[in-house]
């Protein structure tokens, strides 16, 4: 199939890398002119505008920063697509904006999957991602190979939206984890255990979690600044979950909570810092 792949920012630099290097027919196009002339060096055809890439490729696959721009690029490629087949969006979105996608695609007799991601810029970039999708089954029989491409972990999750939900539950899940890391090193800063030795006994405990593994260091570093998960991408998808606990009537104080703190995070200026700096809301008025 001839391949197309829209967005070459963090993640997806590294899922088109792969796809490319592991013997996919791809066609790239992003806003970057120097990052599809890179690509093109590499061995990849470089589409000049989103409607040549729709027009001369058979499946999709998007890798956007937030809903506008996934909507934007999904009615762009319906105007334009004359073999798309399908379309796979791999941005961190609302399940809205997957049910909508798939509506308006539908139209024009082109197949939407769902299908977000997980396992940051070096997942992408090794290859180890986690992709969870939702949609047709055949579609997405169609599509795994490529993803096996991209990815080590490869879910089917139902039907449109499931990926979506998926991966908004491994977001509130980051998120909150993220925070209580947070809070259990400021706790052990505060009665003078070390984030070394601490780490050698929680590491082995029933309070370890793949988030306290990951901020540990950053904090025991204070490594905020230039990081690939900064807090701008996760308070959006807080706020995309708590709007969808609100759509199902759920009280989820947790990520409520997560939500305000977050909030206060950024509006301190650090939305651009590391997801583990938000330690430095807990600690502010440290000495």
């Amino acid at each position: 199939m001839k391949i197309g792949f829209i967005g070459l920012g963090n993640m997806g630099q590294g899922m088109a890398d792969n796809l490319l290097n592991k013997g996919a027919d791809l066609m790239v196009f992003t806003r970057s002119k120097e990052k599809i002339s890179v690509m093109k060096q590499k061995g990849a055809k470089g589409a000049s505008s989103l409607e040549q890439i729709s027009k001369d490729t058979e499946l999709i696959f998007i890798c956007l920063p937030d809903i506008e721009t996934s909507i934007q690029i999904v009615k762009g490629i319906k105007r334009y697509s004359n073999n798309v087949k399908i379309v796979s969006d791999h941005s961190t979105v609302s399940l809205q904006t997957s049910i909508e996608s798939h509506r308006l695609l539908k139209e024009k007799g082109v197949s939407f999957l769902d299908a977000p991601i997980s396992g940051g810029p070096t997942g992408a970039k090794d290859g180890t991602l986690s992709i969870m999708v939702g949609g047709n089954l055949d579609d997405y029989t169609m599509a795994l190979p490529y993803y096996e491409m991209m990815g080590t972990k490869v879910k089917y999750m139902g039907n449109t939206g499931a990926g979506t939900a998926m991966k908004l539950i491994n977001q509130l899940l980051t998120a909150v984890h993220t925070t209580a890391a947070a809070e259990a090193i400021s706790l052990a800063n505060a009665v003078g255990i070390t984030i070394k030795d601490a780490m050698e006994i929680l590491s082995v405990s029933f309070g370890n979690s793949t988030m306290l593994e990951r901020s540990a260091p950053i904090i025991r570093d204070k490594s905020y600044i230039g990081s690939p998960a900064p807090a701008r991408n996760l308070i959006k998808d807080i706020h995309i979950v708590t709007e969808l606990a609100k759509d199902f009537n759920l009280s989820l104080p947790l990520i409520k909570s997560t939500e305000i703190l977050f909030d206060q995070y950024r509006n301190m200026g650090k939305e651009m810092e590391d997801i583990a700096g938000i330690i430095q809301l807990f600690e502010k008025n440290k000495e």
